[in-house]
């Protein structure tokens, strides 16, 4: 065995027996996953003997540290009641998402995991499976420490520490108050209810401290979560239905990974990159989703050089044309770059709506004209000093000013345009966008060059 390697098992050894021995239970699932991928890579017999060696609670908490991939590859080698015990060491959206994962790649295989379940268990995911994936339900836990509006505040800090002594419920910080039938009334923090006494009823801790009222619909679009979030600084949104029943919560950690899973898609499709596709080991589903966008961009390329073609006698007439045209593209596409990046990220945080979509508009093209009447004439007065013709900088200023107009016109108007039509304004955008500036580019920097110098 590799010094390397042996450092890493003794590492993990010492982990998990400090775990099975009590003496550090709070070591966290993700040490322990990201030093058996370490192993993986290293060595696959070391890194199934130590999957073998998990207490089951630390094993389940482990395998959703995995990526993808990885987890995958572990549901294929357990069987449906391992798993089941498994699921039921996790809290019911980890759970949900471990049955979720398995159904994708074996629909039978998740449907024995759930038989296996007791029906409390299985009735909670499969709910919360039945939810689309951007919708918040999908997100929520189920499991809530709540307290009756007339309860007792000592009765139910009580109620808690059994909670939290028997592995029920982690991540707590606020108490949800509910009136009869479950209806939701508000949240408190748990620090709040350090100023009143154990038998001070809730009712009087929301009438003296006021309460958190902030809620959201388990069908309502994952980023109005974001928003929520983010526009009254919450750390747990409560999750109530159309009849104000509580039905869950969605704490931090799945907002953070929500947050996170949306700039990385973001940040994919602006590159015509799939997202799920990337997070494959198969080399060549990988090369295969790629390609698609580059075929798209293949023909794009092809309209743009049709342009080019409408002009060849013009180029051939004049041979600082064809130097000087890839600049007038190039600044317009990365002009244009700037600014679909800017619309689509504040429409991602709900910055832009309604009236402010015209005002985004007219925003980006007069930043963009200035833009362009700067390297205007500085590109003008380049072409003038390096090809001595003053007619050349003329046209090279003004088809710079006329691609960068339309770099930040389309460059807002395309990611809006998508939205109203129902499609990710990430997707497709650059492709379109690029297409624009260099036929706008080309087309009126060989057709002002056609007119007015020839």
């Amino acid at each position: 065995m590799s010094d390397e390697i042996l450092e890493q098992v003794q590492t993990l050894e010492k982990y998990l027996s400090e775990h099975i021995e009590g003496a550090n239970l709070d070591v966290h699932p993700y040490e322990v996953a990201d030093l058996l991928m370490t192993i993986k890579k290293i060595d696959e017999e070391t890194f199934t003997q130590f999957l073998n060696k998990l207490p089951r609670e630390l094993l389940a908490e482990v395998i959703i540290e995995f990526p993808k991939s990885d987890q995958e590859e572990i549901y294929e080698r357990f069987g449906p009641k391992k798993l089941a015990r498994l699921a039921g060491e996790l809290n019911t959206n980890d759970a949900a998402d471990l049955i979720q994962n398995i159904e994708d790649m074996d629909e039978k295989k998740a449907d024995a995991i759930l038989s296996n379940l007791s029906e409390e268990d299985r009735d909670t995911i499969e709910k919360l499976i039945s939810y689309e994936e951007n919708e918040a339900g999908s997100h929520m836990q189920a499991e809530i420490f709540e307290a009756h509006i007339d309860e007792k505040i000592g009765d139910s800090i009580l109620r808690l520490k059994k909670m939290k002594e028997n592995n029920e419920i982690d991540n707590v910080h606020h108490v949800f108050i509910v009136s009869d039938g479950h209806i939701f009334v508000g949240m408190v923090p748990l620090e709040d209810l350090i100023l009143h006494g154990p038998k001070e009823l809730y009712r009087d801790v929301i009438n003296d401290e006021g309460k958190i009222t902030v809620s959201i619909d388990p069908h309502d679009d994952i980023k109005k979560v974001v928003e929520a979030v983010s526009n009254y600084d919450l750390s747990v949104i409560p999750v109530v239905n159309d009849q104000g029943i509580l039905v869950g919560r969605i704490t931090s950690d799945d907002i953070y990974d929500i947050i996170s899973e949306e700039a990385t898609g973001q940040i994919y499709n602006l590159a015509g990159v799939n997202d799920d596709a990337e997070q494959e080991q198969n080399f060549w589903l990988i090369s295969r989703s790629r390609a698609i966008w580059l075929g798209l961009n293949l023909f794009t390329a092809i309209a743009a050089s049709l342009v080019i073609g409408i002009f060849d006698q013009t180029i051939q007439s004049l041979v600082a044309l064809a130097i000087l045209m890839p600049i007038v593209a190039s600044m317009g596409g990365n002009a244009g770059t700037q600014t679909l990046t800017v619309t689509v990220r504040q429409m991602a945080l709900g910055e832009i709506a309604g009236d402010e979509a015209r005002q985004t508009i007219i925003k980006e093209v007069s930043i963009a004209l200035l833009n362009g009447l700067l390297y205007g004439v500085v590109m003008g007065i380049i072409a003038y000093l390096w090809f001595d013709l003053p007619m050349l900088g003329l046209v090279i200023a003004m088809a710079m000013v006329a691609n960068l107009f339309a770099a930040g016109f389309f460059g807002a108007t395309i990611p809006l345009a998508l939205k109203k039509f129902g499609i990710d304004p990430a997707i497709g955008s650059t492709v379109l966008l690029t297409t624009v500036t260099d036929v706008v580019g080309f087309f009126s920097f060989l057709g002002l060059a056609t007119v007015i110098l020839l």
